[in-house]
């Protein structure tokens, strides 16, 4: 055959999109893969005092385990869409899935606390493409109509997982011993890896022999870890009163400075900043971030106030958080399937209403708020998780073309862990510093002159409380309702936060049927 005729010759066709048995098979491992990695953000943090205990580290130094995973997990995943064509989308997400399989064992098994520490950076580093690669060879398997179902059942996972975790981690923890919140993910992974690897060959995607950004590379990695580090441990360290944290902070600033001013100017950059230029890109992983911040932040803040303040066990804190993945879950694949049909910035804004008045009913509870009063809002709550996630997602990927897809994935996966993390570290530190302002007020009227305070200080002579237990008691009090003072004021910013983000949603501009269209 000569060159001419070969040339001649047309494209191979893209490979059919799955259906029937095939189809419900790969979205289960796809899921299950996602799961897994979202799922071990969170798991390991109620364990981390159980762990710390064990290999004989201190609490303080225990949090590495959370830490060291974040920051090599954030550091990975913007490198998505450049890994994914140099390998090919299909073996970097089966490689990935194995890889954290192995590495999952090897933390169980580690038998010192730096050991787990450098198994914990492994596990974060391959975990960065398997939930971006998760969601774009999922849309690419389903027929262009069922896309938007697809998200759903995606979402659901994303949404759950992180929810879930720390119950299914204080659990595990309890019942046995701190290495199967690890070894859990064997089983999950192979079976991830099994179904990825059979029913995806020959549907691998193009690749392309980029050369290596190096100087985009390096910024990158020191910009994030820097910035990553920084919020996971400034509370703790007391934020920009510690030099560490300060130099931590200048660090990523300029980092990250660097590398956005190099990536626009690079040919071949590792991250592609240029689809910013993409409206509904920009524009919808803008609000999913700080939408995600917002619901992250009350995620930490209602577990910490239902313990600290409520006296709660970390069990039942976990059952009263758990109702939101509820309606979420039958929701979810619902809104997916019905997506064309709906105008998406109406469900979206829908779906924040829903949250801040979540939030607003959560900003009146009290002290004696009984525990069926405290599931309530959660399980509302529910409504507005899938209402969320799965249509911002779709406005912010519908005019994504095909081959750019895992990049953007990538990136916007990128800014909504990050906005989780920046979420968790303002929520975290607002609690604290409003709970001690209400503490300090409150213990102004606290005087001997007071009529209320030799009330109750009279009431507890007669139980036998007195002198400098009496002092305590009221002490403790005091802390108390600072604290949920505090919890109130959360909430209710967070109520105000909601109702912006419902209308900035309207400046989007999705076409028309974009669950359809996704990705084209």
């Amino acid at each position: 055959m000569n060159a001419t005729a070969s040339s001649a010759l047309p494209a191979p066709a893209e490979p059919a999109p799955f259906s029937g048995g095939a189809l419900a098979l790969l979205t289960v491992g796809l899921a299950l893969g996602t799961f897994m990695e979202v799922l071990d953000t969170s798991i390991a943090n109620v364990a981390v005092p159980t762990i710390s205990g064990n290999l004989g580290v201190a609490n303080s130094e225990g949090t590495w385990v959370i830490s060291s995973y974040s920051v090599a997990s954030a550091i990975a995943v913007p490198l998505t869409g450049w890994l994914a064509r140099r390998v090919g989308e299909v073996r970097l997400f089966t490689l990935s899935v194995l890889l954290f399989t192995l590495a999952s064992a090897a933390c169980g098994f580690a038998s010192n606390f730096e050991t787990l520490i450098a198994f914990r950076l492994v596990q974060g580093l391959v975990s960065g493409p398997m939930v971006p690669l998760s969601q774009t060879i999922l849309m690419r398997s389903y027929p262009p109509e069922k896309r938007g179902l697809a998200l759903g059942l995606w979402a659901m996972t994303v949404i759950v997982a992180p929810i879930f975790g720390p119950v299914m981690g204080g659990w595990i923890t309890d019942n046995y011993t701190w290495p199967w919140i690890f070894y859990i993910n064997l089983p999950i992974g192979i079976f991830s890896a099994t179904c990825a690897f059979f029913l995806l060959r020959g549907r691998e995607t193009k690749t392309t022999k980029q050369r290596i950004d190096a100087v985009g590379l390096a910024l990158l990695v020191i910009g994030v870890s820097c910035l990553q580090m920084m919020l996971d441990l400034g509370k703790d360290r007391d934020w920009f009163n510690s030099k560490f944290i300060v130099a931590l902070a200048i660090i990523a600033v300029v980092a990250i400075a660097f590398m956005l001013v190099w990536e626009m100017t690079e040919k071949e950059p590792v991250v592609d900043l240029s689809l910013f230029k993409d409206r509904n890109f920009a524009l919808g992983a803008l609000i999913i971030s700080f939408g995600y911040m917002a619901f992250f932040g009350s995620v930490v803040i209602f577990p910490l106030w239902l313990q600290t303040v409520m006296g709660y066990t970390s069990g039942l804190a976990g059952l009263a958080t758990a109702p939101v993945g509820l309606l979420a879950l039958v929701l979810s694949p619902m809104i997916g399937r019905n997506m064309e049909r709906l105008d998406l910035r109406m469900v979206a804004s829908f779906a924040f209403l829903v949250f801040a008045f979540v939030s607003y009913w959560n900003a009146s509870f009290t002290l004696d708020v009984p525990f069926d009063k405290v599931i309530l809002p959660r399980l509302v709550q529910g409504i507005g998780v899938a209402c969320f996630f799965v249509p911002m997602t779709t406005i912010t990927l519908s005019s994504v073309p095909d081959e750019r897809l895992a990049s953007a994935s990538g990136l916007s996966n990128f800014l909504r862990t990050l906005s989780g993390a920046i979420g968790t570290a303002v929520s975290n530190t607002f609690w604290e510093n409003d709970a001690i302002r209400h503490h300090a007020v409150l213990t102004e009227s606290v005087s001997v002159y007071s009529q209320t305070t030799s009330s109750f200080s009279n009431a507890l002579a007669s139980l036998g409380v007195a002198g400098q237990s009496a002092n305590a008691q009221i002490d403790q009090i005091i802390t108390q309702q600072g604290y949920m003072m505090a919890t109130n004021d959360f909430f209710r910013i967070s109520c105000v936060g909601f109702l912006v983000l419902a209308g900035l949603v309207w400046i989007t501009r999705p076409k028309k049927g974009a669950a359809a269209s996704m990705g084209h």
